[in-house]
């Protein structure tokens, strides 16, 4: 069965089901992380080319999709420890980690708390960086998210472009009217609210600036792109941009996407 039953005995309430697929018979290993209200599905569009390359896990994570949903422990650092925790019921010790938007954020929180389990970093338009606006904004979308089910499709607005197609748009409306609300209040804080967040700067840089392995980022915001590039450490970072995108800009572009990821991972990892 596609789950995986995760006990964490030091946290109340920390149990959780995570629902993966484990595809691909690949030496490396690819664990693949996708957005807030979304679902492990957002990345369809890539795993039959990714399959034929690598071991690829893509997770649904905790309150998302088929996994199950807590009460709690909807912060970006707990989803990083049931990823911990899933790796290790899998008895896999270190995988790219790639990451859109939260998950950009949760598998950066990955390489930086466990370094030993990330042996590169692709980080698609992640949650992090944003301008101090983002917080100030975030209580009252907290309290929105709260209160009702449209205040997710109103922060959704911005991912998208005027070409941006259509069932894009649909597909992530409609998993967001299925989420369960305090799992998406509760994420969008831990993304921008909190001593312990690093959605914003200047939290951002100083946790990102300890991310010591090779990172490729992809943008479609220029000024972001070279904001990020000024805090990588390893010489093979990169970030590549790509104006006219939206957020889900490797569901926009995912031919693009996995010629320019595929071609990285391979220079970065032999």
């Amino acid at each position: 069965m596609p789950f995986a039953d995760l006990a964490d005995p030091g946290r109340p309430g920390g149990d959780v089901r995570l629902f993966y697929t484990d595809d691909g018979t690949g030496d490396l290993p690819l664990l693949l992380v996708h957005g807030w209200g979304s679902d492990s599905q957002e990345w369809t569009w890539h795993l039959p080319d990714l399959a034929t390359r690598y071991r690829v896990i893509a997770v649904d994570l905790r309150g998302h999709g088929n996994s199950s949903v807590p009460p709690s422990g909807f912060h970006p650092r707990d989803m990083a420890g049931d990823l911990v925790r899933l790796l290790d019921h899998l008895d896999i010790p270190q995988v790219v980690a790639v990451g859109h938007s939260m998950g950009g954020q949760i598998v950066s929180i990955l390489a930086v708390e466990h370094p030993e389990r990330v042996r590169a970093l692709v980080c698609v338009d992640p949650g992090y960086g944003h301008e101090r606006d983002v917080a100030e904004s975030a209580p009252a979308r907290v309290r929105a998210l709260k209160a009702d089910v449209g205040a997710a499709l109103r922060i959704d607005k911005w991912c998208y472009t005027p070409v941006t197609p259509p069932m894009i748009k649909a597909w992530h409306s409609r998993r967001l009217l299925a989420m369960p609300p305090h799992v998406l209040a509760e994420a969008f804080a831990g993304l921008f609210l909190g001593d312990a967040s690093i959605g914003v700067r200047p939290a951002s840089d100083d946790y990102l600036a300890r991310r010591e392995c090779p990172v490729l980022t992809f943008r479609f915001d220029p000024a972001q792109a070279a904001w990020e590039e000024s805090l990588f450490k390893h010489p093979d970072s990169t970030a590549v941009t790509w104006p006219g995108s939206g957020h889900r800009l490797h569901e926009e572009r995912p031919r693009e996407f996995l010629l320019v990821m595929n071609r990285w991972i391979k220079g970065v990892t032999q």
